[in-house]
Order: structure tokens, then C-alpha cells, then sequence
């Protein structure tokens, strides 16, 4: 969801005209400049005082996306920015539609830049996900707590526990590494001898 709506800040930001990009540089400078936990409690204490009432699960996936999805289209609004601008010109004189330009030339080129950063973010979020245990969100560090309370053996399960999220974060990091020497391999161009 944060990869979705960071898509469409960044889009928005472009293309929306300049109500739609102004507005889109407030939330981002908004969301940029509070804490994770500080937005995670406004959105599960404040919003049911104005008659909003959602499942907790569904506010923690709200705000992480919400959360995260400015740094999503900072960090693509920056790849696309180091794509060199006479590849795009070129297409755009050779009479190539703005979508095919953005699928043939922007994204080959983007996508190897945005990656790393990208990786960073999505293991940040998986992490960040903890935070989600604070509201009564039963996901794994609330169903940890549950378990230390039950067998009183804090080490073991917070071991595990860590275990665990290192694994998840490392599964993110190796399949991204691949990803991108995969990207690499294929952006290789083999000249006539």
C-alpha cells in the first residue's frame, strides 16, 4: 500500500497541477516531520472522537502506508530525477506516447536506482510493524508479549522473536540484491565484434 500510494504522491506531484502538488508537499511535510508512534496514536485514539471507528488491525496498516508512502515518492521522485534527460527527449522527438516513454525508458533506467533505497524503506516498515503491538494490533511482537506473559521466559521468546524479524528482513534484502543483479545482467547490451 505505501508503494501504491507513493506511486501516486509522486504522479500527483508531477502531473496534478499545482493545488494537487501543493498539497501533496504538505502531508509529505507533515508526515515527514512526526514519529511513526506519535501518527500511530493520533490515527487510533483522535479518529474515534470524530465518529471514526476501524478495526485496529486496519489503522496500523493505514498508517504504516500512510507513514511511509512520502518517503516511497522522495525516493522515486529521485531515481527518475537521475535518468538523463536527453534519453527522454530523445523518445519524446522520435513521437513515443508518455506512457510507453515512462515504461521503456524512465522505469529501465529508474528501477536500478530505486532499489537499494527502496529495500531500506520496506525493511524499515517491516520492522516498524512492532509498533502496531502498542494498539492492541495482534501481530507478532503482541502475540510475543502474550507468550512471555504466559510462560514468563522473556529471553527464549524475544530470541526468537528477533530471530525472526531478522530473518524476514534479511529474505527482503537478499531477493532485492538478486533483483538487482538480475536488472543488471539484463540492462547488459552485447556489441557486434
Amino acid at each position: 500500500m505505501a508503494c501504491a500510494l507513493g506511486i501516486l504522491l509522486n504522479v500527483g506531484q508531477r502531473r496534478g497541477g499545482s493545488l494537487i502538488a501543493a498539497l501533496i508537499r504538505g502531508y509529505t511535510s507533515i508526515t515527514l516531520g512526526l514519529p511513526l508512534l506519535v501518527l500511530l496514536y493520533v490515527t487510533f485514539f483522535v479518529l474515534p472522537e470524530f465518529g471514526i471507528l476501524l478495526p485496529a488491525a486496519l489503522i496500523g496498516t493505514l498508517t504504516l502506508a500512510i507513514y511511509y508512502a512520502p518517503y516511497v515518492a522522495e525516493v522515486i521522485r529521485a531515481a527518475v530525477g537521475a535518468v538523463p534527460t536527453g534519453t527522454v527527449e530523445a523518445a519524446v522527438a522520435i513521437g513515443m506516447p508518455p506512457l510507453a516513454i515512462a515504461r521503456r525508458i524512465i522505469a529501465p533506467q529508474a528501477l536500478p536506482l530505486l532499489l537499494p533505497a527502496l529495500t531500506g524503506l520496506m525493511i524499515g516498515l517491516v520492522k516498524d510493524s512492532a509498533l502496531l503491538s502498542l494498539i492492541s494490533v495482534h501481530e507478532f511482537m503482541f502475540v510475543a508479549k502474550e507468550v512471555v506473559s504466559d510462560t514468563y521466559a522473556p529471553l527464549e521468546v524475544y530470541f526468537v522473536v528477533a530471530l525472526i524479524y531478522w530473518a524476514a528482513t534479511s529474505l527482503i534484502h537478499f531477493s532485492t540484491r538478486e533483483w538487482e543483479r538480475w536488472l543488471g545482467r539484463s540492462q547488459l547490451v552485447s556489441l557486434p565484434r
